[in-house]
């Protein structure tokens, strides 16, 4: 029986069967109570009664629609429709029995109006829930999640025929593909609401997500959208996340995947992450013109077991590089990539990992020596800022002398292109680790600027890369895990992030288009608010932010900004081919003041003079100033 139950026109039938006993026995009761106030009616009048309302209640139901619905989809509006139908019927019914001369008193009209609405309202809500338990029967609950799927267009149609066909397989060895159990489809454009695709019914728009959510009990959200507008695609999963239910996500349109190792969308379907709820589209890169540039390239890292430089590395070996060397002071990161990278490619890349410090200039020379890399990728660096404000002497050692050995040393050996990459946070920095980078660019144009320079000199600039070792994504998650408070510094915090593949390809085509001497900027959309992504990511554990994890204000830590910047004041942009990066304006630099006060900063640091180093470092760095000072302006100005 079951099939044939899930055939909508069947069930239509079934429907409007039930609807005419329910009309004819409404009737048949009405006349009962009147006839014990002895009013009852002719038994041939109560014949033609029954008759002409069955006609006409089922012609104003059909007209009303109370019979375009799944009973599964039943809703406040369709019962209206049910209310609507009944009582233009039944008083088109008693049209006819005046016409036909068979008068029929008011009492009877109304008694019976009131039962068949009551009768017929009553069936379909019974019916409802019977429905839904029916068809979830013999399911396992645990496994068979409720599922509202966002967008009904080409990829919701495949996905729910996926679905269909691993639920219906008994041969399906992955009984993960058949978890779902779809209840109802929102999609906002309005023609499609209504239709049904493989027995599910689009019921809805996506401001309408909170009331179906709660209607039909739903568990969980597919958002089915890949080729969705990222501005829409946020505003759509803010509300998906705001249900506080599990959500999960086909992914960008350019981003699935059909081969040997990805047969199916379903397949596909993932997690929501937090970079989803950005807002701007995932950064986009000329792969030929990264391709070009690192073949046959002896490419060296420094830093290279960092989040930054591993990435760089898991990335330049795409391209066939002559070889790689990994440069880096932590043996335990720096083992860690290198196993990966063995398992993957094994012989095939040839790669060299070296422990050493960017400090040492002697061992640095030593190995620009030995492998004479066409590129240098310098990502070593102190980047932790409430650390750095406690041993500012450390950044200046690490992040500027390091700095300066492997740029002095890459011109020295006539390395083709050298590439530093920096951070929004030496954009007017207000803390010793942003100061720092600040002198590192410094550095890198002073040595650009050389007339006699044969090396390129090129810096990267971007803010915060989500899930990088000290990065807040990380800390949250561990915060929710643990059961703790999520701590944010203060409630108007904001901060510019990407995700780290986009920083690394940013830092691969800037020095694949690079001339020498430009900084690059990538323009990162709309600054985010923490408080706001770590409200998201609670939510992505399916909890609700304020009641299941509370999330505390701690305050500004050492020489935090408010908001990030990504240009300074006398800078301007530049476009380049790419719609999304920028060439900042470089500042000029005065060669011998600049030698001068980069000598004070490295004696001071090796005396661990920390008062002298600092007050060089404002000395070197004229745009540092105190965050005191930078966030009492910014605050003034918001307001």
């Amino acid at each position: 029986m079951k099939p044939i139950f899930q055939k909508f026109k069947h069930r239509k039938i079934a429907l409007a069967v039930a609807d005419a006993v329910i009309v004819s026995m409404s009737a048949i009761v009405s006349d009962f109570i009147l006839s014990l106030l002895h009013r009852s009616i002719p038994d041939q009048v109560l014949l033609v009664s029954m008759f002409l309302s069955v006609v006409a209640c089922f012609g104003s139901l059909a007209m009303f629609g109370a019979y375009s619905k799944m009973w599964r989809y039943f809703n406040g509006k369709d019962y209206l429709s049910c209310v609507y139908g009944i009582m233009l019927g039944i008083a088109v019914s008693r049209l006819f029995m005046l016409f036909f001369h068979y008068p029929v008193p008011w009492t009877y009209v109304c008694l019976h109006m009131l039962l068949a609405l009551t009768g017929i309202c009553l069936f379909r809500l019974i019916f409802k829930t019977t429905f839904i338990d029916l068809t979830a029967a013999g399911r396992e609950e645990a496994k068979h999640k409720r599922t509202m799927i966002v967008g009904g267009g080409r990829a919701c149609r495949m996905l729910l025929s996926e679905i269909r066909n691993a639920q219906n397989s008994p041969y399906a060895e992955d009984k993960s593909t058949a978890a779902y159990n779809p209840v109802c489809i929102v999609d906002d454009e309005y023609s499609k609401i209504g239709e049904i695709i493989e027995g599910v019914q689009i019921v809805g728009t996506t401001a309408e997500i909170h009331r179906f959510v709660r209607e039909m009990n739903v568990e969980l959200i597919i958002f089915c959208i890949p080729s969705c507008f990222e501005e829409e695609r946020k505003r759509i999963l803010d509300i998906c996340q705001s249900t506080n239910l599990p959500v999960k996500v086909i992914p960008f349109l350019g981003n699935l995947l059909f081969d040997d190792a990805h047969t199916t969308l379903i397949g596909q379907v993932r997690d929501i992450r937090v970079e989803d709820l950005l807002g701007r589209d995932p950064i986009t890169f000329d792969n030929e013109d990264i391709k070009s540039f690192i073949a046959g390239k002896v490419c060296m890292v420094t830093g290279g077991g960092g989040s930054i430089g591993s990435e760089l590395v898991r990335q330049i070996a795409k391209y066939r590089p002559k070889q790689i060397i990994i440069v880096d002071i932590c043996e335990n990161y720096a083992y860690d990539i290198q196993q990966e990278l063995i398992m993957e490619y094994g012989s095939r890349l040839d790669l060299v990992v070296r422990i050493a410090s960017v400090r040492d200039y002697y061992r640095m020379n030593q190995l620009l020596g030995q492998f004479r890399p066409d590129v240098v990728f310098h990502a070593a660096a102190h980047k932790h800022v409430p650390l750095m404000e406690e041993s500012p002497m450390e950044a200046i050692k690490n992040n500027v002398i390091g700095t300066f050995n492997v740029a002095t040393l890459a011109q020295f050996h006539r390395v083709k292109k050298f590439v530093m990459i920096s951070t929004d946070k030496a954009v007017n920095p207000t803390n010793c680790m942003g100061a720092s980078k600040r002198c590192c660019e410094m550095i890198v144009q002073y040595l650009a600027q050389l007339p006699c320079c044969e090396t390129d000199f090129i810096t990267t600039r971007f803010g915060n890369v989500l899930g990088s070792n000290g990065s807040v994504i990380p800390k949250f998650r561990r915060q929710i895990e643990s059961g703790n408070p999520v701590t944010v510094t203060h409630p108007d915090i904001i901060r510019y992030f990407m995700t780290i593949p986009e920083a690394v390809n940013l830092v691969i085509e800037a020095a694949a288009i690079a001339k020498g001497g430009e900084i690059f900027v990538l323009d990162m959309g709309e600054p985010v608010r923490i408080v706001t992504l770590a409200e998201n990511l609670i939510r992505m554990y399916g909890k609700i932010p304020y009641e299941d994890v509370k999330i505390e204000f701690t305050g500004l830590r050492p020489g935090e900004k408010i908001k990030e910047e990504l240009l300074m004041n006398e800078e301007g942009l530049k476009k380049t081919k790419n719609k999304l990066i920028f060439i900042g304006k470089q500042i000029d630099i005065e060669p011998q003041t600049f030698i001068e006060r980069l000598r004070a900063l490295r004696d001071a640091a090796q005396k661990n003079d920390e008062a002298a180093a600092v007050k060089a470092l404002h000395d070197i760095v004229p745009s540092f100033v105190t965050p005191e000072e930078y966030n009492s302006h910014y605050l003034e100005t918001a307001s």
